[in-house]
């Protein structure tokens, strides 16, 4: 080792010994790893100044010195391909004077040189294989003094991250430019830091996904199947006293999935095989769930925002709710404060919007489904509630929905409802349901704001001709499995998990447009914007505001304050240059380049698994084909056999059957030529035209009736006929079937030959 005098220069220039900085004739450069030192400083200077230009320092000349000091590694001299001290040297040099290597891959090469040539595995890395995700925030988002992943991230106004405490103690010595870019950070940001929120969320969920990875545990989930359930509700001593509010919902009775629109029939009732009633009570909001009228414990609504609402339920909730029976007005969700420990608050505190389940409501307004209505005794106000218990009043159709400024001072959502069922209201004495009725008058429509309407034809409608209400429009269809499942894999529909890079995503989204950040800006305040965002928010603002004394003389301008979209934070001075955050968009790009990668190995998976699918079904197709065609063959030769017996049967009888008149003749005319054989030649002749004209006349007949016959006969029969076309020892079916006259007429030519 050196000698404890014998220190170089640091970075600054500065000796390490006697803390000055000496000047450049006073300063000495080692030949191999080019460190300053301070001439005066060293225990032995070169003497002359040959022996400076070839001077090595007391570190290098170390390998040099042979005794007293250790021997480097066996395997770096191997690696050097020599057995002297003086040969890793020569390779170092060699090393550094290569112009084809870069500065990279210099250092791996000197570094394994050292280390003795050894290298890591094959496969193995600094960071685990398999956890790409915390690779790229690690290799993007270390903090430039620890160089580690920032602890208590905190993001500077010109886009570098650091760990809280390293950029305290870089502030707390009274450096206000940043370490990486020497932009000036401001006074404000240095006295008090702001976390970076966003970027704690994500290191924290990437440090997780590595832990689940290490572990391998897959979560227990603890689960009862529907039909092991009780039919009524599990309850405690606590829930009983508290009635019910923290007890477990009971068996579902009927086979409809949770978005159901319209009654429930017979056929989705198993138990009974009547359906859900007008009229049916039930004790409290816990068994009408079991029935699927209406599935939420406590909520009024039961709907998605962009499929619909299902049902709804009446029990006092809001003041501005007015029930007619057969119309009401409804009172859409939200607005109250239920923070902390309230489970009930009836203050209207903030707005409504047409948002989840008043948005449901909106989309049955807007296409005309039937919703489901249950009233509650607790609804003290209307004369149509129960006196005890939930009860099923029927179908009703949302005609109308708009806001207004309700009874405390708040804007709230209205629906108007009109009842629309086949069978009549528990509150009448009408043997039928209901009929199509005009529209009530509602008086508080004329201050109204974001009237809906509907303007096409509703799903649920009156048919005249039928004389009831049905579907005139499909249903739609159902995005959830029902409850009751038969095969036992439980009731709820298996949902699609996000991965870490979809959640990281997510977080790394815009504070304004809600979506992934394009080019990302982190403000002073530590929230993230998109560029054009941010940009586009203060759009048409100056930053200086010019004022004048009621126009008279001109008084000095004035900075105009610009808070941060998200708080209250003045970014006037961030705003007007603006730095991209370069380190958090790299993290984007790769994240999003990633799953870009995942998506297209899916569809190729799925492609080829529909490739596979298809080919399967393919060749189950081609058996099934080779099976019919087999037993069409099978029956086609049973009916060759019986037909050709059938023929058999025809040439017997055709032996058997006595001459015709027209032969007899014949035989009688050939005895008396014989009995004058001079008129027997021209006879002859005679003859032998008459019966070639025969012949002639003959034939054309007989394709006359096989063309006929083949016009009548049925595909089987015309099959059955171009497959004996091509045996010449079958006799054709045509003629078989066109009787036995065409057979008898071939017997007469042959006969009268």
């Amino acid at each position: 080792m050196a000698h404890v005098s014998d220190l170089p220069c640091d970075g600054d220039g500065i000796c390490m010994v006697c803390q000055g900085k000496p000047s450049p004739d006073e300063t000495l450069t080692c030949r191999t790893c080019a460190t300053p030192w301070h001439v005066a400083c060293l225990s032995a200077a070169p003497p002359t100044m040959a022996d400076a230009v070839q001077w090595e320092c007391p570190d290098c000349s170390l390998l040099l010195v042979a005794a007293g000091a250790p021997e480097p590694p066996k395997a770096a001299i191997a690696a050097a391909g020599a057995g002297a001290p003086g040969d890793l040297l020569a390779a170092i040099r060699a090393i550094e004077t290569d112009d084809s290597l870069s500065e990279l891959e210099k250092a791996k090469r000197r570094q394994e040189l050292l280390s003795g040539g050894a290298r890591a595995p094959e496969g193995e890395d600094r960071r685990e294989k398999g956890n790409g995700v915390l690779d790229i925030l690690d290799g993007s988002l270390n903090c430039s003094f620890c160089m580690q992943l920032p602890e208590r991230p905190v993001t500077t106004p010109c886009g570098h991250n650091f760990c809280l405490k390293c950029f305290q103690k870089w502030v707390g010595q009274g450096k206000r430019t940043c370490a990486n870019c020497r932009h000036e950070i401001p006074a404000k940001m240095a006295s008090q830091p702001r976390i970076n929120s966003a970027l704690v969320i994500a290191i924290r969920m990437a440090k997780m996904s590595k832990s689940n990875s290490e572990n391998a545990q897959a979560k227990v989930y603890h689960f009862i199947h529907n039909q092991n359930r009780p039919d009524k509700a599990f309850t405690t001593e606590r829930a009983k006293r508290a009635g019910k509010a923290n007890a477990c919902s009971g068996k579902i009775f009927v086979t409809v999935p949770p978005d159901h629109f319209g009654p429930i029939l017979a056929d989705n009732d198993p138990e009974r095989n009547q359906g859900v009633l007008v009229g049916e009570t039930w004790e409290d909001r816990m068994e009408c769930r079991q029935w699927g009228v209406h599935l939420p414990h406590v909520a009024g609504i039961a709907g998605q925002s962009s499929h619909g609402a299902q049902s709804v339920a009446l029990s006092g909730g809001y003041q501005d709710d007015e029930d007619h029976g057969e119309w009401f007005l409804y009172t859409g969700s939200g607005g109250r404060d239920l923070t902390g420990n309230r489970r009930t608050n009836k203050e209207q505190c903030k707005d409504q919007h047409f948002e989840k389940s008043n948005e449901a409501l909106r989309v049955s307004c807007k296409k005309g489904h039937p919703v489901r209505v249950v009233r509650s005794h607790k609804e003290k106000r209307s004369a149509y509630a129960p006196e005890m218990g939930v009860r099923y009043d029927g179908i009703y159709r949302v005609e109308k929905c708009w806001r207004k400024v309700g009874i405390q001072g708040r804007v709230v959502c209205r629906y108007l409802f009109v009842r629309c069922d086949n069978d009549p209201a528990p509150w009448t004495s009408d043997e039928h349901g209901d009929r199509p009725r005009p529209l009530p008058i509602v008086k508080e429509l004329k201050g109204a704001k974001d009237l809906t309407e509907r303007k096409d034809p509703p799903s649920w409608d009156y048919d005249a001709e039928k004389g009831c209400w049905m579907w005139k429009k499909p249903p739609p269809k159902s995005r959830k499995r029902y409850w009751g499942m038969e095969d036992g894999k439980g009731m709820r529909r298996s949902r699609k998990h996000m991965s870490v890079r979809e959640k990281l995503l997510k977080e790394f989204s815009c504070q304004i447009c809600r979506n992934v950040m394009n080019l990302p800006l982190t403000t002073p305040c530590a929230h993230n914007f998109c560029k054009a965002c941010l940009e586009g928010a203060f759009a048409g603002q100056s930053f200086m505001r010019q004022r004048t004394c009621e126009g008279r003389r001109t008084l000095r301008a004035q900075k105009n304050i610009m808070k941060c979209p998200s708080c209250s934070i003045d970014i006037s001075d961030f705003l007007q240059n603006p730095q991209v955050n370069r380190e958090l968009m790299g993290v984007i790009e790769s994240l999003q380049s990633q799953a870009l990668e995942e998506e297209e190995e899916e569809e190729e998976e799925e492609e080829e698994e529909e490739d596979e699918n298809s080919e399967s079904s393919e060749e189950a197709d081609g058996a099934q084909n080779n099976l019919e065609n087999d037993a069409e063959d099978r029956e086609n030769d049973a009916e060759d056999i019986e037909n050709d017996d059938a023929e058999g049967e025809i040439s017997e009888e055709t032996k058997l059957l006595p001459k015709p008149e027209a032969e007899t003749e014949k035989q009688e005319a050939c005895k008396q030529k014989a009995e004058n054989p001079g008129n027997c030649i021209s006879d002859r002749v005679r003859s032998d035209t008459a019966d070639a004209e025969l012949l002639v006349d003959l034939n054309n007949q007989e394709d006359a009736e096989d063309e006929e016959a083949n016009m009548a006969l049925p595909e089987s029969n015309a099959r059955q006929l171009r497959k004996r076309k091509n045996c010449n020892d079958v006799v054709s079916p045509v003629k078989l079937d066109a009787g036995v006259a065409t057979k008898s007429k071939r017997v007469k030519m042959a006969a009268a030959i």
